[in-house]
């Protein structure tokens, strides 16, 4: 291992079997947490070689177990969101792909921060859960397209290993560690076929566009070279995606932009992930048709369909669809009114995630309960003009003091006496 610290420490290039030895000596405990420590500090100055980060990612796969989805039929593609808030686009893109008889295998978590993940909000659905077997997972993806199971406890050991160590040694922002982690669960979940979605802005991890760039780039290099058909988007994430940041809310917002009736933004962002999804893994020759043929099942209410065949299966209310009242709503809505006036500049999208934070809505840590019917609804966006004392969101919320949050969103808002230039959804494709 010191040989391998120092190799490192001097910029030389590692080879597959020692960074396969690192990893496996300190997933085992062989290799102590001052020595993995060294070497994450060391990639940290120096950097890896898409060669070395695609060994590193390999090897984090290895240290645990794989999903084996040889038994559903067809190219099984998958989707990844670096984060954002009010990110909806899971629950709106495995029912739009599966109508189009594409299998979509969803190994999903529960989330840290903002709101929940994608298996909270599924949750919001009365009745719903992830808790099947393997086998019963296979099954419902060749019966619908579609399934979604709980993160096995054994995914990935190394990366849950090295990720803690990460975060308190200052190692967290190093585009090959944070690539290797990510691809590492994306591979070990077993889809044939990867889109990724990577944010940028400020209520992203990637604060710019040349980190967010590098990202990109260095987990699509990853997945081709371990054998998965892989792209990238870069999208904006300087304001949150849609208008609800919240599970139920959420989960409202994507069965209407299901419906057709969802906010453009939101709606755009899952076509075009969902067109790329679709290409990936076959099922048309470009994506102009792909996009062609998504539109079609949102309008005959295929889409639609195919959402409430996947909750009905995995014991969930499918008629919520219909009716929003058999969804658990907050005791308070509370207005929020600008104490400003002008065109919205800005909104600091981390700043409106806090706020729902605050309600309930997310968690700190992984004990910390949700509180699934809070959240914050915007009612304006950037480019949008407002006078002073007009409403810019409602809050719901179960605590009828939310003075802190009523500050903090408004604190989030930014003015300017002229319209500002459109930012673009996507900054990038890869």
């Amino acid at each position: 291992m010191v040989d391998i610290l120092a190799k490192k420490r001097d910029g030389k290039v590692l080879s597959d079997e020692e960074i396969r030895f690192l990893v496996e000596g300190y997933t085992a405990g062989s290799i102590p947490d001052y020595q993995m420590s060294a070497f994450l500090m060391t990639v940290y100055f120096q950097g890896m070689t898409a060669k070395e980060t695609a060994a590193l990612t390999m090897a984090m796969v290895e240290s645990g177990d794989t999903i084996d989805l040889k038994d559903i039929n067809g190219v099984k593609v998958d989707k990844h969101s670096t984060g954002g808030v009010g990110d909806t686009t899971t629950l709106i893109l495995a029912p739009l792909v599966a109508a189009l008889g594409i299998p979509v295998a969803k190994m999903s978590g529960r989330g840290l921060g903002h709101t929940g993940g994608t298996i909270d909000k599924l949750e919001s659905i009365p009745g719903f859960h992830v808790e099947i077997s393997e086998q019963k997972f296979v099954e419902l993806v060749n019966q619908n397209k579609i399934a979604v199971v709980g993160q096995s406890g054994n995914l990935t050991p190394a990366d849950k290993k090295i990720y803690s160590l990460r975060d308190v040694t200052a190692t967290v922002n190093s585009i090959p560690l944070i690539a290797s982690s990510i691809m590492s669960k994306k591979i070990a979940a077993g889809a044939d076929a990867i889109v990724l979605d990577v944010k940028v802005g400020s209520g992203a991890f990637m604060k710019n566009i040349a980190d967010a760039k590098a990202l990109a780039e260095t987990m699509v290099d990853i997945g081709n070279q371990v054998g998965r058909k892989t792209s990238a988007i870069i999208s904006d994430m300087n304001q949150p995606l849609g208008f609800a940041i919240g599970n139920t809310l959420e989960m409202k917002e994507a069965i209407e932009t299901l419906q057709g009736k969802g906010p453009e933004d939101l709606q755009e962002l899952c076509l075009v992930l969902a067109s790329k999804m679709v290409l990936l893994a076959g099922g048309m020759e470009t994506e102009a048709k792909a996009r062609e043929r998504l539109i079609e099942v949102i309008e005959n209410g295929k889409a639609l369909e195919a959402f409430k065949q996947f909750l009905k299966a995995q014991g969930g209310d499918p008629t919520v669809v219909d009716d929003f009242d058999k969804l658990a709503e907050a005791k308070y809505q509370i207005k929020v009114k600008t104490v400003e006036h002008g065109f919205v500049s800005e909104i600091i999208a981390d700043e409106i995630g806090m706020a729902a934070m605050m309600l309930g809505a997310g968690r700190e840590t992984k004990e910390s309960k949700i509180d699934l019917s809070v959240g914050v609804v915007l009612h304006k966006k950037i480019g949008d003009h407002i006078e002073k004392g007009n409403i810019i969101a409602t809050i719901h919320s179960n605590k009828e003091d939310v003075s802190e949050v009523v500050n903090r969103i408004q604190n989030a808002y930014r003015f300017s006496g002229e319209k500002p230039e459109d930012v673009p959804l996507i900054h990038g494709y890869f």
